[in-house]
């Protein structure tokens, strides 16, 4: 088999198809959650958070629901069935995301400090890896995906920063 030197544009659809429930998912939480967190205030035995205050049961289900529905208007919009792509995106942003939090738990990193490169693809990862269960996914696409997140993850911070959403940017 020979590689291709660029990504197709088949793969460029798929990035997309994956990257706009995902990064919905990712965001749905900063406006909707709040409430009881997930790891219902426990620690672990280093004495520290299993995810911290910031990942609640609300933010994890808005951020499911929004993936999901997202990927509802796009099956609509595009003829196409997404839930394939769109629910296991979804569900993988917030476990990639719950991932990063646990491990940021673990470094002793607070709650909301930034911990470059985790933070932008932690989500990123998650997504990756459950899509990939039911679909195929080329190398390109996970390039794609993990070229153009960080820039985006960052300005989408820096919006919802300046919103007041968020209290830092990073």
């Amino acid at each position: 088999m020979v590689s291709r030197l660029w990504p197709s544009v088949q793969d460029w659809a798929l990035a997309l198809y994956i990257i706009v429930p995902t990064y919905c998912t990712n965001g749905a939480p900063v406006i909707f959650g709040g409430g009881r967190p997930i790891d219902l205030g426990r620690s672990l035995s280093d004495g520290e958070r299993i995810f911290g205050d910031n990942k609640t049961l609300r933010g994890f289900a808005s951020g499911l629901i929004v993936g999901t529905i997202v990927g509802l208007v796009g099956s609509y919009l595009l003829s196409m069935n997404l839930l394939l792509v769109a629910v296991p995106a979804s569900l993988g942003a917030l476990l990639g995301d719950l991932a990063g939090a646990f491990i940021k738990r673990r470094l002793k990193i607070k709650p909301g400090a930034p911990l470059p490169g985790l933070d932008q693809l932690d989500f990123v990862l998650g997504a990756l890896l459950l899509v990939s269960l039911f679909s195929e996914i080329s190398y390109w696409v996970v390039l794609i995906m993990l070229f153009v997140t960080p820039p985006i993850h960052f300005l989408t911070n820096l919006g919802a920063y300046f919103l007041g959403l968020k209290s830092t940017y990073s």
